[in-house]
């Protein structure tokens, strides 16, 4: 697709002889052209305005380095688009390019027909960012500080029924698929009881080993079995006059579903190894995303504790079933990461946003939130386009980290990235290795239709290590 011919470009090269070459070609479309023969004056004229559509910028220049003025241009103007050029196609420029905001990079001795086409995609990039205008915002973070973003009906439903659990001590029960956010949920009727200054304590079951979960809830004694060197505290103990959340309850063995009835009915727990009981005072909220009307009939799940647990039950609706709410959930994790300065991006297009409303996110609102985060950091501008979504959303966002077109081999390899990503590994504060496998795990489970026992063998993991990496 040919650009407008008022577009403007911008060369910054040293050299008289690329800056000719890659202005005959441009000009030859119709493009209006202008050079700079050093990076100094290059941001000298970006910064000055008004600014170029598209910036062709060389890498290695006498003075000011292709990047460092990179670093200049971006840092005045989010939205600017350059393109490096470089003879020295190694993993290091392709990094140094993309992490500092470059669109892309190109190397020489150019193809004029590469040189085209991707003027004319950063063009045409340049265009549809520049059709988002202004973007109203539909959702202000503050009124959502606990994180759970909705106003379908059935949204309603569920806040209007944290709302009558919140006033007594009432076991709650909470279902919902993975992903739907039953965390946020148990968390918000902590928030607003009466126990909400003392410990709110969550349990994942489904990641804890059969045979260590008693001593991770109840807690043991010193030489009660092999390992046990000392007195362990459980979490019921901790939690004492506070809320505990039995996460995926569902997953815990019947040995000690039992234990769990005798805290429900008589408020007593016993260490492992010890010969007393001990009194808590603890409110109990589970959740699980398995049919525990079927474990009990198939003897899976006690009846009894089915009971106690499931006084008051609130169903969490997956997000296929509240669509309408897809476009604040994205403004408010677009807002949530610029606040916390993970990404730059503030808006989304109308046509990507059409593409995420009508998704059927088989991980739910854990797998949306990813898909913008992803989106986000791999956007140009201020706006996640459609070119930046998945291809299994209808966007055409490659699922490896950008390499340039090349005329040549490229040195840009898997080992470099992983020397990269350790770099920043070890610099992050954020845990960027769990942010990987998470993304990774997510990304599996999404592709197999929210299948989490394929996902499982598919990443050579178990399910409960599963369940524990997508938290």
């Amino acid at each position: 697709m040919s650009a407008p011919k008022s577009s403007t470009i911008l060369i910054i090269d040293d050299d008289t002889e690329v800056r000719y070459s890659l202005s005959r070609v441009l000009t030859s479309k119709g493009y209006d052209v202008s050079e700079a023969s050093s990076g100094e004056k290059g941001v000298a004229i970006v910064k000055k305005g008004p600014a170029p559509d598209l910036i062709f910028l060389d890498v290695r220049m006498a003075g000011m380095s292709g990047i460092e003025a990179l670093q200049h241009i971006c840092s005045s103007n989010r939205q600017q688009l350059v393109i490096l050029m470089t003879a020295f196609g190694t993993a290091q420029t392709a990094i140094e390019a993309m992490k500092y905001g470059a669109f892309d990079y190109i190397m020489k001795p150019f193809d004029p027909e590469k040189i085209l086409s991707l003027a004319s995609k950063a063009l045409q990039i340049h265009a549809d960012l520049n059709a988002v205008g202004d973007y109203e915002s539909t959702v202000n973070v503050d009124d959502y500080r606990e994180g759970i973003v909705g106003s379908a009906p059935v949204m309603q439903d569920v806040f209007k029924t944290i709302g009558q659990v919140t006033a007594s001590d009432v076991t709650v029960m909470i279902t919902g698929e993975s992903g739907t956010g039953k965390e946020l949920i148990a968390n918000s009727i902590w928030k607003h009881s009466h126990r909400s200054t003392k410990e709110f304590i969550a349990v994942n079951c489904a990641a804890i080993p059969d045979n260590l979960i008693e001593s991770e809830l109840f807690g043991h004694e010193k030489g009660s079995f092999t390992g046990a060197t000392t007195q362990r505290i459980g979490k019921f103990e901790l939690c004492d006059q506070g809320t505990i959340f039995l996460d995926e309850i569902g997953d815990m063995a019947l040995a000690t579903q039992t234990k769990i009835l005798r805290v429900l009915q008589q408020g007593e727990i016993q260490r492992v190894g010890g010969t007393s009981s001990l009194k808590v005072d603890v409110r109990i909220i589970a959740a699980t995303n398995k049919d525990l009307e079927s474990m009990v009939k198939a003897k899976t799940f006690r009846e009894d504790l089915y009971y106690r647990l499931n006084i008051v039950r609130i169903k969490i609706p997956p997000l296929r079933d509240r669509s309408t709410d897809i476009p604040q959930i994205v403004d408010f994790c677009l807002q949530k990461l610029a606040i916390e300065k993970k990404t730059r991006v503030t808006k989304v297009s109308p046509e990507a946003l059409a593409l995420l409303t009508k998704h059927n996110w088989p991980g739910n609102v854990r797998e949306l939130e990813n898909t913008i985060y992803r989106s986000a950091v791999i956007a140009q501008g201020d706006a996640i386009l459609v070119n930046d979504l998945p291809a299994e959303l209808g966007g055409s966002a490659s699922e490896s980290i950008p390499v340039a077109e090349t005329t040549g081999e490229s040195n840009f390899t898997v080992e470099a990235a992983l020397n990269f990503l350790h770099s920043e590994l070890v610099d992050s504060e954020a845990g960027m290795l769990s942010t990987v496998q998470r993304e990774l795990a997510q990304r599996t489970l999404a592709s197999l239709n929210g299948d989490e026992a394929a996902t499982a063998k598919k990443l050579g993991i178990t399910k409960p290590a599963l369940k524990k990496l997508l938290g």
